[in-house]
């Protein structure tokens, strides 16, 4: 995206409803993907108050209008029943805040969508896992998540990545990938390429299921990592899931799945000595029994069943998927050295063939929560 220049910004912050002088901005959080800005109004007699502003990236998201109804939508559905449980709206669900003639984003004259939040006091986000009441809590919230949104129509919302976790669909695009190689070099890599096509049943399974009726639809947030749930600086506690933009309709054991593929690895996503690569089986027991909590009854027996084959898919998905990157010459994820796309892919693979090991292990977990 191109750079953003003051003007653009001034013209951007007149179109919002903010209340008071502006006295303070700057860039805000880790995020590589929209740019996000924190800006601060003073207003007499209440004090400052703080607002989140973001360029909506139009290159991943082709469609932010579509994008922008679904936020709307889950966001009111949430902040109701949010209220009918005695919660408090303004920190538990974002809050969109309307431009000046009533839309959720405004369209800007270099043809840029903007979208701007309240911000969420007294609450942290966190990148890694600092200590596992973390992980915890992140689990309940995205539960919780689940449960408010249960009996919303999945089917109304707009698909914002088309194909995003239809693991069917990208493993017919690796095959091609593995026949063109663009760049020569599935040869070297022949391994690898193997262990994607041994286990394609990884990638037919849940489609299929779907395809059957045997496993619901429903509303899923598509990328549950701990720095998507704020942490309430006093209570310690989950009180807010954020970055809504893949909020979709899909599987609710995928979500599950996306936690434990990040959060329970012991090693970084790009770890080159794979003896340091695993499946912590105490934080899965951690997030499964979280994740449970929070959903409160409302996922089926099925389902639950499940979770431990929707955190080997989205790892399967994760690794096949910066496979397919490295055959087609690094032009997804970003690299910070030669091969990076392909050390991310060996420790996923890695951590497919740990949770092949203790799959057992894993079913006794799930089903030790489901039954208590």
């Amino acid at each position: 995206m191109s750079q953003i220049t003051r003007e653009q910004r001034d013209e951007v912050i007149a179109h919002f409803q903010y209340e008071g002088m502006l006295v303070e901005e700057g860039p805000y959080g880790s995020g590589h993907i929209n740019d996000t800005f924190l800006l601060v109004f003073e207003i007499a007699e209440m004090g400052q108050i703080k607002v989140i502003l973001q360029r909506m990236n139009k290159d991943v998201f082709e469609k932010p209008v579509e994008l922008m109804e679904n936020i709307l939508g889950v966001t009111s559905y949430l902040r109701q029943q949010i209220i009918e449980n005695g919660g408090d709206p303004e920190r538990e669900t974002l809050n969109v805040i309307p431009t000046v003639d009533g839309r959720p984003y405004y369209l800007d004259s270099r043809g840029d969508y903007w979208r701007s939040y309240k911000f969420i006091t007294d609450a942290t986000s966190y990148d890694q896992v600092e200590k596992p009441e973390h992980f915890y809590q992140s689990a309940v919230a995205f539960g919780n998540f689940q449960r408010l949104l249960a009996d919303y129509p999945a089917e109304t919302l707009h698909e914002t990545i088309k194909g995003f976790h239809d693991t069917k669909a990208r493993f017919a695009a690796f095959k091609k990938v593995v026949e063109e190689d663009v760049m020569g070099r599935a040869a070297s890599v022949q391994e690898e390429i193997q262990f994607v096509l041994d286990r394609e049943e990884i990638a037919d399974y849940f489609c299929d299921l779907l395809a059957k009726g045997e496993i619901p639809l429903r509303v899923t947030h598509n990328d549950t990592k701990l720095n998507n749930i704020m942490i309430d600086n006093k209570t310690g506690k989950g009180i807010c899931v954020i970055d809504l933009d893949t909020v979709m309709p899909g599987l609710a054991m995928n979500d599950f799945g996306d936690s434990i593929r990040f959060g329970a690895s012991t090693a970084a996503e790009d770890e080159q000595n794979l003896d340091k690569v695993s499946c912590s089986m105490d934080l899965f027991d951690l997030y499964a029994k979280g994740y449970i909590e929070g959903c409160a009854g409302k996922l089926t027996q099925r389902e639950i069943e499940l979770m431990p084959m929707g955190a080997k898919t989205m790892t399967y998905e994760c690794g096949m998927r910066f496979l397919t990157d490295y055959l087609q010459g690094d032009t997804y994820f970003k690299i910070h050295r030669e091969g990076h796309n392909l050390d991310r892919c060996r420790t996923q693979f890695r951590l497919v063939e740990d949770m092949e090991k203790k799959w057992y292990t894993m079913q006794d977990i799930v089903n030790k929560y489901s039954n208590s």
